[in-house]
């Protein structure tokens, strides 16, 4: 619990919504009626209690009029080309929480530190053991996922897919949809979002 609780103070989400939402001179209300979340969660969101699920994020970020990419890119890096090698990758790994169970999967940022892009790619892992309490999303976008290795659950509308590695999926995300892992292996893959502005 403490490497979480680092790792959530490291990357700040949290801090940046509270100096977007400032910014703006939104209350927590307005935010919670721009997103329908309820006030409690993103109080715990702002305070670094609680890191919000991809999904989550976006929504967030739509009603903020900023780009996803905003939380995890470096202000002072105007790179027009960004190279992350091997084990560089953003380095704050984080396991997405909403109000009740962790959500089965943790997502690292392949292009942390680049500014003004228009998709956002991450590494996903997806736990096998955590997988009972997988609740469905869905937002603005579209999104992508080649599978390296293990076999993922897609739920997709009234659909279920089994994806093995090598399988790829591209869905439009407006519709309700979760991922989780099958078996006991650990899956791993590569995810693109696109969230239109």
């Amino acid at each position: 619990m403490d490497e979480f609780r680092a790792e959530v103070k490291e990357l700040q989400i949290g801090q940046q919504i509270r100096q977007l939402r400032q910014e703006r001179r939104m209350t927590l209300q307005d935010l919670s009626s721009a997103t329908d979340l309820s006030k409690p969660l993103l109080s715990q969101i702002e305070n670094e209690q609680v890191i919000p699920p991809l999904a989550t994020l976006l929504r967030i970020a739509k009603a903020l009029n900023t780009p996803l990419h905003t939380f995890f890119q470096d202000e002072d890096n105007t790179q027009k080309c960004l190279v992350v090698r091997a084990g560089e990758e953003n380095p704050a790994s984080r396991r997405p929480k909403l109000e009740g169970p962790p959500q089965p999967y943790r997502y690292r940022s392949l292009a942390y530190g680049k500014k003004h892009k228009h998709m956002e790619p991450f590494l996903m892992e997806f736990e096998p053991h955590q997988t009972e309490h997988v609740s469905q999303v869905q937002h603005t976008g579209e999104e992508f996922l080649y599978l390296l290795e293990g076999t993922v659950e897609l739920c997709y509308a009234d659909d279920v897919f089994v994806l093995n590695a090598g399988d790829s999926a591209y869905w439009d995300s407006n519709e309700l949809h979760s991922l989780k892992a099958v078996g006991e292996q650990m899956a791993r893959g590569i995810a693109i979002f696109y969230a239109r502005n």
